[in-house]
């Protein structure tokens, strides 16, 4: 009868102990209010080879038609910084992407020519989890990428970390994390000195080094299908 005068102490001291660890395993996501972030708003943009009603800012948020197949890009240059952005889906296998150092050559070709296409330079791609759905339901391969945050060049050169993709183009993520199309996703990318890593709603999954070249402007990319993003920040370091 003793040993049980010392139970509720011995239960409550295991429930402290076991939150501790859940709280110290819990993801935290990037705090973007440290001094040196900043907002990107529409000033921060300029068109390349969307349409005019492709993109659209509502109280903070940058709302995304998909359609034309496009990009938007900063009107400046960055070289090493900290982003964090927000992105959601309106739709199943909704597909977008942010574009690191994408090459000015690159983005003047596509503004002259005013046609669909993408240009060349990191990309943090931006998949819904319906779309391996989707992708496997039409009979094709869904092993050479995935829905959770994939780091890869277009155009340009890096060194993906591991895993990679069956043909070594691309980072995969080390952890599936993403939510589906309706959820809000948190991006926070770190780009310092050609090295791109991607953390995905507080965890790190994905990228790579020996990028090439390690500095250019920043694009959203419009893909086909609705999406929006928010809480746009960023962060330029030496």
């Amino acid at each position: 009868m003793k040993s049980l005068r010392f139970r509720p102490l011995l239960i409550s001291v295991i429930s402290m102990v076991v939150a501790s660890t859940a709280s110290a395993q819990a993801p935290r996501l990037i705090d973007d209010t440290a001094p040196g972030f900043r907002d990107l708003t529409a000033a921060d943009f300029a068109t390349v080879n969307s349409a005019d009603d492709t993109w659209t800012w509502k109280n903070g948020v940058l709302h995304c038609t998909g359609m034309p197949v496009s990009v938007m890009r900063t009107t400046k240059e960055y070289k090493n910084f900290e982003m964090v952005v927000e992105w959601m889906h309106e739709k199943p296998a909704g597909n977008s992407g942010v574009f690191v150092w994408t090459t000015p050559a690159s983005v003047e070709k596509l503004t002259a020519a005013g046609k669909p296409g993408l240009p060349q330079g990191i990309e943090v791609q931006i998949l819904d989890l319906g779309y391996e759905t989707q992708v496997k339901a039409a009979g094709k391969a869904t092993n050479w990428f995935t829905c959770h945050g994939d780091v890869f060049p277009v155009g340009v050169k890096m060194k993906p970390f591991a895993p990679i993709s069956p043909d070594g183009s691309r980072s995969f993520p080390r952890k599936n994390v993403s939510k589906g199309h309706g959820e809000w996703n948190h991006y926070y990318i770190r780009a310092i000195n050609g090295e791109v890593r991607l953390w995905v709603n507080g965890e790190e999954v994905s990228g790579g080094n020996g990028c090439d070249p390690a500095s250019g402007f920043l694009c959203l990319e419009s893909e086909g299908s609705p999406i929006q993003f928010r809480k746009l920040r960023i962060r330029e370091l030496p």
